[in-house]
Formats: structure tokens, C-alpha cells, sequence
């Protein structure tokens, strides 16, 4: 998928990754990944900009946290980031029905 396919999408999916539990940068990339059957193979440098607004933003916290003897950046979804991600479902529901509509086959 190309960068400019997950564009507008990133945030969301960061969203609902932290909301089945809190993680650090990495892991949410590989829970991306496993999640998406490899789809979302994202280089490490595309979720720390994005981790970063949505904390700007107040959708997300981080706290430093001692992970496997290393401190590390722990990203977690508040209350905020919930509602965001429920409006984003909603958006993405909409969409994808309209895509699915206009795309569809329908022979002539």
C-alpha cells in the first residue's frame, strides 16, 4: 500500500491499535503489520510524526516505562482518543460503503 493510499488513515489506525492495549512505537508498527496480513509494512520513521500530533492533539499520552530492560515510550489511547476513534469509524463506514457502491461491478 503506498504512502499515499494511508494518508488520512494513519492516526485511526494508531487509534484502534492503542485501544486493544498500550504500546510503544515499534510495536504498534508490527501490530499494524500482523494486523493487516503485511499490508501495512510502514518504515519506523512514518509512526513517531504521527504519534506526536495525536499526542499535540491530547488523543494520546506517553509515559517512559522499563519494557524487556529498556526504557521505552509507552503510548496510551485517553478519553479524548476514544471518541475520535469512534468518529473515525463512523467517517470510514461512510466511506468505504460509498466506494464500495460506486465501485462495485455492475454490468450495463
Amino acid at each position: 500500500m503506498s504512502n499515499q493510499q494511508l494518508k488520512g488513515h494513519l492516526e485511526a489506525l494508531i487509534l484502534a491499535t492503542l485501544e486493544i492495549r498500550p504500546a510503544y512505537g515499534y510495536s504498534i508498527l508490527e501490530s499494524l503489520r500482523t494486523s493487516s496480513a503485511g499490508v501495512f509494512d510502514l518504515p519506523e520513521g512514518t509512526i513517531y510524526p504521527a504519534l506526536h500530533r495525536l499526542e499535540d492533539a491530547g488523543l494520546v499520552k506517553s509515559t517512559h516505562e522499563m519494557v524487556d530492560g529498556r526504557q521505552r515510550r509507552v503510548y496510551h489511547l485517553v478519553a479524548a482518543g476514544y471518541g475520535s476513534l469512534e468518529k473515525s469509524r463512523k467517517s470510514w463506514q461512510e466511506f468505504s460503503a460509498a466506494v464500495t457502491n460506486i465501485l462495485a461491478v455492475n454490468p450495463a
